[in-house]
């Protein structure tokens, strides 16, 4: 397979996964009348920042046959392997973690009414696995698609974005959990399923 056709076919791979990502979010997106209680504006920021992450990790794209590792053409194999099983593994996580927020789902920081604190599903495993799945989404597109310069700065881009936003969010959970809330977060890792 020459160099050309092995950057298509991983370029492909990751354009289903990120399009099977979207279908997530707009297929199981659960309309309700806005019965928010509290939001917080903050959490746009974030979004912002998350959202400049991602476009800047599909416009740092490597020239063709171009590693992003000198390890050579069977390391790029490896690197699409890993990549595509970290895209099944992140859709799942992503869709995993929609399904079970249900209507609470929303772009921005908010608490419902009748908002519940879910601690199943992902939600076991990690407090943010919507930020998680999309890191995974993030990491495989660099590793098969981006150049490194790019890829890191996506990174920290992503990791910012991402503390500006759990703690938007986390802020609003403690004031409608109170206590329920804090037991969970010294239980259970923001983003990555690893007690630090």
């Amino acid at each position: 397979m020459s160099a050309h056709t092995f950057h298509l076919f991983s370029f492909y791979a990751i354009v289903v996964g990120w399009t099977a990502c979207a279908a997530i979010f707009i297929l199981q997106r659960k309309r309700t009348r806005d019965g928010t209680k509290r939001s917080d504006r903050a959490s746009v920021i974030g979004l912002a920042l998350q959202s400049v992450a991602f476009a800047l990790v599909w416009l740092g794209d490597r020239y063709p046959g171009l590693s992003i590792f000198a390890f050579g053409r069977w390391f790029e194999f490896l690197l699409l392997v890993i990549a595509v099983t970290l895209l099944i593994a992140s859709l799942w996580i992503c869709s995993a973690a929609v399904r079970v927020l249900g209507k609470q789902w929303s772009l921005r920081a908010r608490v419902l009414e009748d908002h519940k604190l879910i601690r199943e599903g992902p939600y076991r495993f990690v407090r943010h696995p919507i930020y998680t799945g999309m890191l995974g989404m993030l990491i495989a597109t660099g590793l098969v698609y981006s150049h490194w310069i790019p890829f890191v700065s996506a990174l920290a881009l992503y990791g910012l974005g991402t503390a500006i936003r759990v703690r938007s969010e986390e802020k609003l959970l403690r004031e409608q959990f109170g206590a329920a809330f804090d037991d969970y977060k010294h239980s259970v890792p923001a983003v990555l399923p690893i007690k630090f």
